[in-house]
């Protein structure tokens, strides 16, 4: 059940655990289209289940794993008998570690975690979730912490997965390594500078490689593009923006980077599948000003 929702936006109530929520779902209750926060995670135990995300439809067996990351819009349709696990957590307190932002955009917008998507954690990434679910029915002393500890585990089990996941250096760990920690840096970099005028011969001079080689080594790392990972990060930026009912689309548009209205309104459709006029609307944004290309 959805306690607080207004417009698609969810509140999610922690309670007494203050981070985290954890609850046995067996409802015949499909929740609509809704947004929040805290990341959610998904497990079925008897039955199916189906979710909607970032424009993918996710068919979950039982005992399938699916993480939803912070922001993203998803809706949820339950079969008519079933047991799901469904668990929310706050991740503010792991901010502290800066490689924390770069791998929380590794499950962007859901990731599905199986024996058929994942064979090689998918059986420890399981475990760690029963863990969790047994630790959070038990209520033993310390148990908030025990519980925190194997959330942070699991991300960091699905998260090397994912950072490491290229082909390059299959046979030298070292040199991989090696360069997933030089690419983990210039994610953060364009994370914190993608407002700004990034040039892929500037960042793969930081980097220290060629422009071509480095071009090369991203899209392995990425499996997308400098340019669209770059759009991707200002679409990100633009969404916060977008909240913020006294900013324009214009406005929005060269906060984010973009040169234009059109550019930014063309480039936000083609990521998110509407526009950001829409995306107010979807959160419930009064919009003061709106540009003529945005319609």
């Amino acid at each position: 059940m959805i306690e607080n929702i207004n417009g698609t936006r969810e509140t999610v109530n922690f309670g007494e655990h203050g981070v985290y929520k954890l609850y046995m779902n067996d409802e015949y209750e499909d929740y609509p289209n809704h947004w929040h926060t805290p990341i959610e995670i998904i497990m079925p135990l008897q039955n199916d289940y189906r979710v909607e995300c970032g424009g993918v439809d996710y068919h979950l067996n039982e005992q399938d794993i699916l993480v939803i990351s912070s922001c993203a819009l998803h809706t949820l349709y339950a079969p008519e008998n079933g047991v799901r696990i469904i668990f929310q957590i706050d991740f503010t307190p792991l901010n502290v570690f800066k490689d924390t932002y770069t791998m929380m955009n590794t499950f962007e917008p859901a990731r599905l975690i199986s024996k058929e998507t994942a064979p090689d954690i998918y059986e420890e990434a399981h475990d760690l979730i029963c863990e969790i679910k047994n630790e959070y029915q038990a209520s033993q002393p310390l148990s908030d912490m025990y519980v925190f500890c194997k959330i942070t585990e699991f991300f960091v089990l699905l998260g090397r997965k994912y950072l490491s996941e290229t082909r390059l250096f299959e046979n030298d760990s070292h040199k991989r390594k090696e360069y997933a920690d030089i690419f983990m840096s210039i994610f953060d970099y364009i994370s914190i500078h993608c407002t700004e005028n990034l040039t892929l011969e500037d960042i793969a001079s930081i980097a220290g490689f060629s422009k071509f080689h480095f071009s090369r080594l991203f899209k392995q790392f990425t499996n997308t593009t400098f340019n669209n990972y770059v759009n991707t990060k200002r679409v990100e930026y633009a969404e916060r923006l977008l909240i913020d009912p006294t900013l324009s689309i214009t406005e929005i548009s060269y906060l984010s980077g973009f040169n234009s209205s059109s550019a930014f309104v063309r480039v936000f459709k083609s990521i998110k599948t509407y526009t950001p006029s829409e995306f107010r609307k979807l959160h419930d944004c009064y919009v003061l000003t709106e540009c003529k290309d945005c319609k």
